[in-house]
């Protein structure tokens, strides 16, 4: 599982945890997620992420 994270706020979402709060399962794989998705923190949009590197 992947990990993502926002170019602005450096939140990081990972796949595995998911986040529950924001209606996501934990094990949602990033393609899944709606491309009008925004951070929760800072409302930047999917496309504003870069992949962490494992």
């Amino acid at each position: 599982m992947k990990q993502w994270q926002c170019m602005a706020c450096r939140f990081v979402y990972g796949e595995a945890a998911g986040l529950p709060g924001e209606g996501i399962a934990p094990g949602t794989r990033w393609e899944h997620i709606p491309a009008d998705w925004e951070y929760p923190d800072c409302g930047v949009s999917k496309s504003d992420s870069e992949m962490l590197e494992a």
